[in-house]
This record gives C-alpha cells, structure tokens and sequence, in this order.
C-alpha cells in the first residue's frame, strides 16, 4: 500500500485540514499519515481561535512518520507561520520527500487568516521549489504573484508566473472566477484549462483540501500529473454534489467511496 503525509491543521469541525485529506487518502486506497501544524477551533461558521503547534514538535512528527512508514507523496496545508514553514522546508530536503502538492492555504473558508504575512514570503522563497505541483485559488495566486487573477487568461499568467518563481507545476483554481468552474494547470510545458460545472451550494468546506489530497494520493499511486489533477477534480466536483448538507454555514463534503471511479 502506498502512503501518503499530509502536513497540515485540523479542523475541529471535520471538514477541512487533516482530517479531510486523511479521509481522502483513504478514499484513494493510500495510507494516510499526519504531522499536525496548528489546531484551530473551528465549525462550518468559522474559525473562533487557532494555536500553532511548536515547530520543534511539528518536525518531530515528520521524523517520526517518514523514518518508519515513509511518504509516496506529501502535501501540505496550513503552516500557520514563518518558523514553521522555514522548519517544514528544511524537513523535506532533509529527508529528500516527493512529490509534494502544496496548497497555499492562506485564508478560512469563513474568512479567517489561517497564515500570518511572514509565513507568505517563506513559502515563496522555499516551498514552491520544493513543489512538484501548487495548488492555489484566486486570493492565494494574487497574494503570491502580485498579479490581478480576474480572467483566465489573468489566471494562465499568475500559473507561468508560480512557475517562474520555482515550483514545477501550478493549479489556479477558479472558483473565485466568474461562470465555469474552469482551473488552469501549467506543467511547465503545457497549459491545459480543466473545466468541471459549478454547483450552487454552500456546502464547499474543505474543497482546497481535498482537491490537493486526492491529487497527492493519486500521484503517491502513480498517475501522471495531469490523469491525477483531473481525477481529483471529478472526485471533488462528485463530493460537492453529495454533500450531507451538516452544519449552519459552509458545510462539508462527501467523502464515501462511492464517489470514486474504479
């Protein structure tokens, strides 16, 4: 069995963080394995409070895991500040750890800030050369490029632009875009625009999340990038449809089995 490390927060409430992409590691038949880099107190309302976990003990967890049960892939989340993310970094080259999918997870789905602004030069300095693939919505592609993510072709450019700045491939979802639900994948070589329905519902909670799971437990099965980019959107795009409508605000996914393609 392959396994995959997920290097995250949780999410009190289920639905995003950890204990998305375990459920979703799972869902892909991929053992899923955890180094838990804050705890937030959350719910589909929001987030009322987050406590970073220290960073001597977010590497512990790395060692731990990678140096018994290894890591067929890794994707990362919420790193919540700068010292982590510098110690997070230092722990992937350390023990040599690919691919990685990196989801820039800066902001709540409720609006929370979940990284602080240091945290953002950090990543950019040293996580998106360590990417085999970033992940990043429109406020997150903005944030990391300086550039105007408001078109497709706005989001092709902020994909080339990702790409320039080191990481080896780049996903700009457009969610935050007007029609289609269309995200851009630049593989550095190709540009393909990857088109899914947008489904009316509140119930989106943990969508990043599990998007940059499924993709890192598809790659930790061997898939290429771009079978593995476009099977985790048909995933997601199906656990949207089945949400369970819980909670009062942005509520979570589905994540049964039953969503997924033989």
């Amino acid at each position: 069995m392959k396994t995959a490390l997920t290097i995250a927060g949780s999410d009190s409430g289920g639905g995003a963080g950890i204990q998305a992409d375990l459920k979703t590691f799972a869902v892909h038949g991929v053992f899923g394995t955890s180094a838990i880099t804050a705890l937030t107190a959350q719910n589909t309302r929001g987030v009322s409070q987050v406590h970073a976990v220290p960073t001597a003990m977010v590497v512990a967890q790395i060692d731990a895991v990678v140096s018994d049960l290894g890591a067929d892939a890794v994707k990362i989340g919420m790193l919540a500040s700068a010292d982590i993310a510098e110690a997070v970094a230092d722990a992937l080259e350390r023990h040599g750890l690919h691919p990685v999918v990196l989801d820039t997870v800066m902001v709540a789905k409720g609006g929370a800030r979940l990284l602080d602004e240091a945290a953002v030069d950090t990543i950019r300095r040293r996580h998106l050369p360590l990417a085999a693939l970033v992940t990043a919505n429109v406020p997150e592609a903005e944030a990391l490029t300086g550039l105007r993510v408001g078109t497709i072709a706005e989001a092709r450019l902020a994909a080339r632009r990702l790409i320039e700045l080191g990481a080896r491939a780049c996903l700009v979802k457009g969610g935050h875009l007007d029609g289609p639900a269309i995200d851009v994948l630049d593989d550095g070589t190709t540009v393909s625009e990857i088109a899914g329905p947008r489904i009316d519902t509140v119930h989106t909670h943990g969508t990043g999340c599990t998007l940059a799971a499924a993709i890192a437990a598809r790659l930790a099965r061997g898939e290429p990038l771009i079978d593995a980019v476009r099977g985790a959107k048909t995933y997601v795009t199906r656990a949207i449809e089945r949400a369970p409508g819980l909670g009062h605000g942005h509520g979570p996914l589905a994540w049964g089995a039953a969503l997924l393609d033989p």
